[in-house]
């Protein structure tokens, strides 16, 4: 899929620029400061808040409807591609601090449209209720940092406090490549360059080709979605960079496994020791409805942290015992998930249900909550 920065204004009659009739219900997510919008033929246009789907005031919009405003938002090029591919990433600004991340498809013959409202602040690691470790992780100058979770869980958000801090803290270049660009970068002590896949690259492959050409300090690699794009990943780590990228999986050990099923059988034995070379740490994050006044939904993590024990297990193929080394290196800054979450429940700030919704082990958390451990 190909990613794009489109205009906020598109020409009318006679040169005229008008508003696109998009804005209208993006301007309805900001004012209520949803996190989505989601637009198909025939049904009332939905807005996401707080991990919920809740209607627009209006009518339906029919098919001929969100042709009309695709075709007010996309270049002749960009259309021409989504007619092609039925399917079109674009990032687009409504004013110079307010952007989506749209998801332009068809299904069933129509049009549809997922967007994603892009916070104007980056906020820090407090402001995302994310705990300290994060800062000591953020430290690093060299290695890899993955983070691992499904899509809307706030991988995007956790990484850019991180820039962020590096951005605060070292005179270093940071160079990110993304499909597309999510949060704007203003340089402080970090010399900042953004690459966006389909605007400023044709493509990831190419973005990661020449990265080392660019003499980058520190790397964002929106996505590790193939096995190109990780082999580079790790050659920069061993040329002495830091790495940033997510992964989509649902743990820890997940992100391990999908990772491995990236490659042969036979380059296995070479990939873990990769891995446990360059991971300083793996982050699996989960957005969970909070119970607390004035926050809507809180992340509970799992950190796996590089450490004697995580590299010798990930060597020695033992990666479905990392949950061990995670409980018996909590002091060290390692989170288990199951932990966290009966952490936030007797803080209050999510509910009994809620984590068992959440747990990937229910029972274990269970007993966890009455005080009985089972390692």
């Amino acid at each position: 899929m190909t990613s794009v920065e489109t205009p906020a204004t598109t020409a009318g009659v006679a040169g005229v620029k008008t508003t696109p009739r998009i804005h209208k219900y993006m301007d309805g997510v900001t004012k209520v400061e949803g996190s989505d919008l989601h637009i198909k033929a025939d049904v009332v246009p939905r807005i996401r808040k707080g991990g919920k789907l809740m209607m627009t005031t209006g009518m339906p919009l029919t098919n001929e409807d969100i042709e009309a405003m695709i075709q007010e938002i996309l270049t002749p090029e960009q259309l021409a591609l989504f007619m092609q591919r039925g399917s079109l990433d674009v990032a687009h600004a409504v004013t110079p601090t307010e952007r989506f991340r749209l998801n332009i498809f068809r299904q069933r013959g129509m049009i549809s449209i997922a967007a994603r409202r892009i916070n104007p602040k980056i906020p820090n690691f407090s402001q995302l209720h994310l705990p300290p470790v994060f800062e000591k992780i953020a430290e690093n100058e060299q290695g890899m940092v993955l983070l691992a979770g499904i899509t809307g869980s706030g991988k995007s958000t956790t990484i850019a406090a991180m820039l962020e801090q590096v951005n605060t803290r070292r005179a270093c270049h940071i160079v990110t490549v993304e499909d597309p660009i999510e949060y704007l970068y203003v340089d402080k002590k970090a010399y900042i360059n953004q690459r966006e896949v389909g605007v400023d690259v044709e493509s990831y492959d190419s973005a990661i080709r020449y990265l080392m050409r660019e003499d980058p300090d520190v790397i964002l690699i929106g996505e590790m979605r193939d096995r190109n794009t990780f082999q580079a990943g790790v050659q920069a780590t061993e040329t002495g960079h830091m790495v940033y990228s997510t992964i989509h999986a649902s743990s820890a050990l997940g992100a391990i496994t999908r990772i491995l099923e990236l490659f042969p059988p036979d380059m296995h034995t070479n990939m873990r020791q990769a891995l446990a070379s360059n991971i300083k740490a793996i982050i699996y994050q989960k957005l969970v409805v909070s119970i607390k006044p004035g926050l809507e939904r809180v992340p509970v993590v799992e950190v796996l942290l590089s450490s004697p024990a995580m590299r010798k297990y990930i060597v020695e193929g033992r990666e479905n015992e990392l949950g061990q080394v995670i409980r018996s290196e909590k002091a060290a800054g390692m989170i288990d998930f199951n932990d966290k979450l009966a952490e936030l429940v007797e803080q209050e700030v999510i509910s009994h249900k809620e984590a068992q919704l959440a747990s990937p082990n229910a029972e274990e958390l269970k007993m966890r909550m009455k005080g009985i451990k089972t390692f």
